[in-house]
């Protein structure tokens, strides 16, 4: 799994606080959202220049590791 600590940032007045790429106004959610409709990797570093693939496997790895740790509190 990609170390995703100094790829995403939570900032409070930047989109209410949602885990964002590098300080942008592109969260994790949205890069999962797109990734869930069938855009590909490459799709979304082709449409957003600013993103890297590196971004989209931190985003991924980043929401994986929020899922683990939100199961294991669950059980």
């Amino acid at each position: 799994m990609i170390d995703y600590k100094n790829i995403i940032t939570i900032e409070p007045g930047k989109r209410s606080g949602k885990p964002c790429i590098r300080g942008m106004r592109i969260s994790v959610s949205d890069i999962l959202g797109w990734m869930a409709s069938g855009m590909t990797v490459q799709d979304i570093v082709s449409d957003f220049d600013e993103l890297t693939e590196e971004d989209i496997y931190a985003a991924l790895s980043f929401a994986a590791d929020r899922e683990n740790r939100v199961y294991k509190i669950a059980i």
